[in-house]
């Protein structure tokens, strides 16, 4: 296993990683719309903070010598469901290889924020 770390997405603020990388797949941890270089939650909106969690996704994949065109499966956690339509709106633009999803309302979120996703993609060259 590779543990992946990039400071171009927030640190883990936890017992946990950014992303681990095993056999040939990145499994990210989930991603919440914090601007790393602020540590703040970046944006109001669900559209504001969908655009932070990709940012982060990306910087995570990328690490991992991965991206949003290579995911498998993700997961998705929104606040409300009735932000649904506007999160897919942000989701779709990245996500055009149209992976596997899961997207389910829960109580609440870290930070107060509107929705995290986490990614499992494979891995560009997986020689770890």
């Amino acid at each position: 296993m590779l543990t992946i770390s990039t400071n171009k997405a927030p640190a883990a603020v936890g017992p946990y990683s950014q992303a681990i990388v095993s056999h040939g797949m990145v499994y990210t941890s989930g991603q919440i719309a914090i601007d790393p270089e602020t540590n703040t939650v970046k944006g109001k909106t669900i559209t504001e903070q969908t655009e932070q969690i990709m940012k982060n996704l990306a910087a995570v994949l990328e690490e991992a010598n991965s991206g949003f065109h290579m995911a498998v499966k993700t997961t998705c956690f929104l606040a409300d469901m009735n932000d649904f339509a506007a999160f897919n709106e942000i989701y779709g633009k990245y996500f055009t290889s149209l992976p596997a999803r899961s997207c389910v309302a829960v109580k609440s979120l870290p930070k107060g924020v509107l929705a995290e996703v986490e990614v499992l993609a494979e891995v560009c060259d997986y020689s770890y």
